[in-house]
């Protein structure tokens, strides 16, 4: 199956679209994502660096700091706030796109859970989710 990433903020003033498939679909519960979010986790669609593009509007920036101390840059609408997606430094093949500005977000099914450690005791974790305590060793 062929999945179309195509997307954008809440008001609509940014929309994108990836020219590659989703690599993987990842919760992750780190403090910041908590916070970034509004909720208890944030639902991440790892996408190749390289193939996000714009095709109306453009993201401000947030320069958020990773547990690695590298830098996790926050791109949002700077209109009306919507979280579109965060490049972690760490991690430099991947952008992570928030799966809730998808259009169609009926695929979207995590197989990786991140920093369950600091998940909320409410939250249950997929079933056949990997998970890890905190994020997996950069690579």
């Amino acid at each position: 199956m062929t999945t179309k990433i195509v997307g954008g903020c809440l008001c609509g003033a940014v929309r994108y679209q990836a020219d590659a498939q989703p690599m993987v679909v990842a919760l992750c519960h780190c403090t910041h994502c908590q916070r970034q979010s509004g909720s208890a986790f944030s639902v991440n669609v790892g996408v190749p660096k390289g193939s996000l593009r714009f095709t109306a509007g453009a993201t401000a920036v947030y320069q958020d700091m990773g547990s690695s101390g590298q830098p996790v840059y926050r791109h949002f609408c700077g209109r009306c706030g919507s979280p579109i997606f965060s490049d972690v430094v760490a991690r430099p093949g991947m952008d992570w796109l928030k799966a809730g500005t998808l259009d169609d977000r009926s695929w979207v099914q995590p197989t990786l859970s991140l920093w369950c450690d600091s998940a909320q005791p409410w939250v249950s974790q997929p079933e056949g989710a990997t998970r890890f305590g905190k994020g997996p060793a950069p690579t």
